[in-house]
């Protein structure tokens, strides 16, 4: 089994070292680095090329926002998972348009944590449940994010649903009985009919004109 290295950017030692303790005990995680500020996150996300970084909002330097921005543009392989201790809308916001793969709390249980950083890794996005139901209200039906309903098929419904449960694609076509490709297709419809162009956004566009709720995303 392939490790999945990890960069620990936090302006604190104690954080720092505490999930690098934490993720020691993790078989295929290994921490590479560590940064105290956004530009040597920065810098390190260059160098060393890690699979995940977890960044920290309020860095020094150079904020999480920045700094996830400047990572994903010079390193698009890297994903970067936000886990911050502030839970506002427009931090969450902003962290996805920058780039960022999820957004987690700093309150999360270390279960969580690690299973956030597995699912990022494999391409899918993360947001911690009280994240999501935040995220949602700041999306209502209607006013100034409010858009004309899209209208999709029902199986393209079920597809949306699964995916803002965070599943990777190979998952949804196993749960639907359908091939990867044909997901893939729904997915690619999806996106079309909904005007954007990633999962994340597809979620939020979803809750938005009412197609889906954020609980879909608590479901087991």
């Amino acid at each position: 089994m392939e490790d999945i290295t990890v960069l620990v950017a936090d302006d604190h030692t104690l954080m720092r070292d505490g999930t690098r303790q934490l993720l020691q005990h993790e078989p295929d995680l290994r921490v590479i680095g560590e940064a105290e500020n956004g530009e040597q996150a920065v810098a390190l996300a260059g160098t060393l090329l890690p699979n995940v970084v977890l960044l920290d909002m309020r860095l020094p330097l150079l904020n999480g926002i920045e700094a996830t921005r400047r990572i994903v543009a010079a390193n698009p392989s890297v994903r970067v998972l936000i886990v911050s201790a502030y839970d506002d809308e427009d931090y969450v916001i902003a962290s996805l348009q920058a780039g960022a793969a999820g957004y987690l709390l700093k309150t999360v249980p270390a279960r969580e944590l690690i299973d956030a950083i597995h699912s990022v890794h494999h391409g899918n996005t993360v947001l911690q449940s009280s994240v999501s139901r935040k995220l949602g209200q700041h999306f209502i039906p209607g006013g100034a994010h409010g858009a004309r309903a899209t209208v999709l098929t029902a199986r393209e419904l079920a597809v949306l649903r699964l995916i803002a449960r965070g599943l990777p694609n190979k998952q949804v076509a196993t749960d639907l009985g359908i091939s990867l490709r044909t997901v893939e297709g729904h997915l690619n419809n999806i996106f079309n009919k909904l005007g954007v162009a990633s999962r994340t956004e597809a979620i939020m566009r979803g809750v938005q004109q009412n197609l889906i709720s954020f609980e879909d995303a608590d479901q087991p």
